[in-house]
């Protein structure tokens, strides 16, 4: 039951864009249109879950040798190069599922939504079990809020809007709109 709160609440309360600002780079850049916020989002859900895992591994060496204020560099390394692996890898074994990621494999390196849920990870002290969940929910939840937001972003271009606010202001103002109707959510889950 615990895991099953861990990935409602990384999903909706505490979900990495909306209570922790992480990931708006991608949030606002890759959201013009739903496929390529699908793409996006389903390349985060694969890096950041695995990711979560190896840097847990990391922080126990990092603790082991006492060098835990390594910590940053080492987990942005981790990421670096399991999305290089990643990438040799789909290219090789899935030629198809390389082309449809497209892009968003690489830019993956640097969204700051991954390195936070795997400091966040450590930092809540979860096992590597909780850790995984957990990371699987916060990448679920970034993909959510991706593509709801470019599900409204869509609308918005079809839509009659004042030529002040066209394009970043009534971006904004949406997700700000999007992310209090998130906040909907925080009772759900209490202590998570």
């Amino acid at each position: 039951m615990t895991l099953i709160l861990i990935i409602i609440a990384s999903v909706f309360v505490t979900n990495v864009i909306f209570s922790n600002f992480l990931g708006l780079c991608p949030y606002f850049g890759v959201s013009k249109s739903i496929p390529t916020s699908m793409g996006m989002g389903m390349a985060v859900v694969f890096v950041m879950t695995l990711a979560s895992g190896i840097t847990y591994f990391m922080q126990k060496l990092l603790v082991h040798f006492g060098i835990e204020y390594l910590q940053t560099v080492v987990f942005i390394l981790v990421i670096a190069a399991l999305v290089q692996l990643v990438e040799i890898a789909l290219k090789k074994l899935s030629p198809v599922l390389y082309k449809a990621l497209g892009i968003y494999l690489p830019l993956i390196t640097t969204n700051c939504a991954i390195l936070g849920v795997a400091i966040l990870n450590i930092q809540r002290q979860y096992s590597l079990l909780y850790n995984i969940v957990f990371a699987f929910g916060s990448a679920v939840g970034f993909t959510l809020a991706l593509i709801i937001f470019a599900g409204v972003r869509e609308r918005l271009e079809v839509s009659d809007i004042p030529e002040g606010m066209k394009g970043n202001p009534i971006s904004f103002i949406t997700a700000g709109i999007i992310a209090l109707a998130f906040m909907g959510f925080a009772n759900l889950v209490k202590g998570i």
